[in-house]
């Protein structure tokens, strides 16, 4: 019996895969796999949880209006500057379904961010990959060269996910000056509340009108799930010019930010300092098992997110496998011969980290 087909880019997609879970049953293990905040939400922001919980009978706001302002008034901009989606991911997707397709082409660094190709090939748009330098950074200069008629968009991580590295200002000033205006450049900044050397770039200053006059075609990518702990909840915002988002809101899913995830948004950003304060911690939590990993003889690229990167290359796997073998088992994210990103958790679950990495009796 013959079923219905799926389209051939949909058939050839590959899959996304995210951070290994704890098992139904047994000892919980350590999760490091996905990067997620390790300390549960203020109790402010439970409160705003709870409280929404209690009107899930009926449907949200549909354009999120109370959370698009107050992003909006945190830049000095109207409303149209703003879009927000069910995680920053879903608005990546909804960019690109505006303005990617068949005939045209998505520029960007490989190895990056996992959901690039998928969403990608889901536009019917053609991926043009280009290879991270030795040390794991985005290579802007042959991106650059990458560009032709056919690009609709480039996609620059900052910092990278999976390696951690980050993109300088200069580097992305003087890549900006090399693009056409009528190219999309989307900054991911999904982990920016991590970085801590100023001299990366900052999407901020790419944002407003002033900005815009010289670069009118970035888009600033930015999602809740990290440093304010909403991984659950699945908010992403994103700034631009008004023009350039205009379509992308036609492509938004009705509803899909829940009352509960624009109520915890809400809360979120009026306990800000706060949580920056959580932020702070975590920045040197990360420092303190970088320096902890290459006083032992690891070779840890600067890591500006919530997590370090391993290049393990073909051991991979029995890094992977020795750390799974631990009591409780220490779960990474791996990526097949290239190495393991680790997200930083509480002190006690690095330690436990650093003490299995330390009995390989091997180092990159």
């Amino acid at each position: 019996m013959a079923l219905p087909l799926p389209l051939p880019n949909v058939s050839s997609l590959p899959s996304y895969v995210p951070g290994a879970r704890a098992a139904a049953s047994g000892t919980v293990p350590i999760k490091l796999s996905s990067n997620e905040n390790p300390l549960p939400p203020l109790p402010s922001v439970s409160l705003a949880i709870a409280a929404a919980g209690a009107s899930v009978h009926r449907y949200p706001d549909m354009y999120a209006a109370d959370l698009v302002n107050a992003l909006a008034r945190r830049r000095g901009l109207p409303a149209e500057n703003v879009i927000v989606g069910a995680g920053s991911v879903a608005v990546l997707a909804h960019l690109l379904q505006a303005y990617a397709g068949p005939g045209r082409e998505v520029v960007y660094a490989w190895r990056s961010f996992e959901a690039y190709p998928i969403l990608t090939a889901l536009t019917g748009a053609t991926p043009v990959t280009v290879p991270l330098t030795s040390g794991g950074r985005h290579d802007l200069n042959a991106m650059a060269a990458m560009i032709s008629e056919r690009t609709a968009a480039v996609m620059v991580c900052s910092p990278n996910n999976p390696t951690g590295l980050a993109v300088t200002a200069d580097e992305f000033a003087a890549f900006m000056d090399r693009v056409p205006s009528d190219v999309l450049v989307v900054l991911d900044e999904a982990y920016v509340e991590f970085v801590a050397d100023p001299a990366i770039v900052n999407g901020n200053d790419y944002i407003g009108a002033d900005a815009w006059q010289t670069h009118p075609n970035v888009v600033v990518l930015r999602t809740m799930s990290k440093a304010y702990g909403l991984a659950g909840l699945r908010v992403g915002f994103a700034y631009g010019l008004a023009a350039i988002l205009a379509p992308v809101r036609a492509c938004v899913t009705p509803f899909s930010v829940s009352s509960i995830a624009q109520a915890a948004a809400l809360a979120s950003l009026e306990a800000e300092t706060e949580l920056l304060e959580r932020v702070e911690g975590i920045v040197a939590e990360r420092d303190r098992v970088r320096a902890a990993l290459a006083a032992d003889g690891w070779s840890i690229p600067d890591p500006q997110g919530n997590f370090v990167w391993i290049a393990a290359g073909e051991r991979t796997a029995e890094l992977v496998a020795h750390l799974g073998a631990q009591s409780p088992a220490i779960l990474v994210r791996p990526f097949t011969d290239e190495g393991v990103r680790m997200t930083i958790g509480v002190p006690e679950h690095n330690d436990a980290a650093l003490v299995a990495l330390a009995q390989l009796g091997w180092r990159v």
